[in-house]
């Protein structure tokens, strides 16, 4: 891991987005009606998002275990496609980029594993950060 002890805490934020496409329409009409047969989607995505951004220095070598402070998991549907948001913030020395990519792609994992019973069509369209404060430089691709 980088050397971060030289590093003042500062407050971090980022957001990261993925995109997952459904096959047709009875999809999402199967999600909003709970009709999943594994479940509420939107709820059990969202647990399975949480533990992604509490995980990931678990899972990616090079990353720091930090305190997060605060995960906000938001869906919004056009079509059939189905945007995830995932906010994370804390107040340390290092930002929470890949925690947030981390559970945006958790989300977008989960969301397939429980789709692919009723649409074999389910694609994780792409996970990418919308935006970064904190550290030396923001960033805001929104």
């Amino acid at each position: 891991m980088v050397d971060i002890s030289h590093k003042d805490s500062t407050e971090r934020l980022a957001i990261a987005q993925a995109l997952v496409e459904v096959g047709s329409l009875a999809t999402i009409d199967a999600i909003k009606q709970g009709n999943v047969p594994k479940g509420d989607v939107f709820e059990m995505s969202k647990a399975a998002g949480l533990l992604g951004v509490k995980k990931t220095a678990d899972l990616l070598p090079d990353c720091h275990p930090l305190p997060i402070e605060y995960t906000a998991i938001e869906y919004a549907i056009d079509g059939m496609v189905i945007r995830i948001d995932v906010t994370v913030k804390t107040h340390y020395k290092t930002g929470v980029e890949v925690e947030a990519m981390h559970g945006a792609s958790i989300v977008a994992l989960n969301m397939y594993d429980m789709l692919k019973p009723i649409d074999k069509n389910v694609v994780i369209r792409e996970i990418k950060l919308l935006k970064k404060t904190g550290g030396k430089s923001d960033i805001d691709h929104s």
